[in-house]
């Protein structure tokens, strides 16, 4: 199985939000989600700190930034699995 990553910071209703919305589709993808916490991270906030939830595959260039539904996460994940 490959990850997802789920940049995020504890607390976060946006990113629990978001959560919800991806674990239900990660076996269709034969995914798991990998949770990275950008607090401890100076880069990782400068990058994400006001964009929170993204979703991002560590073998592709893409994000996807909130807010997103299940069918754009959906999509994204089909494309970054291809």
């Amino acid at each position: 199985m490959q990850s997802i990553y789920l940049y995020s910071t504890p607390g976060c209703h946006l990113c629990e939000m978001a959560r919800e919305i991806v674990s239900p589709l990660l076996n269709n993808y034969s995914l798991y989600l990998e949770e990275i916490d950008i607090a401890e991270s100076d880069e990782l906030i400068e990058r994400y700190g006001v964009r929170i939830p993204v979703l991002k595959s560590p073998r592709h260039i893409d994000e996807l930034g909130w807010p997103f539904d299940s069918n754009q996460a959906a999509n994204f994940l089909a494309r970054i699995t291809i």
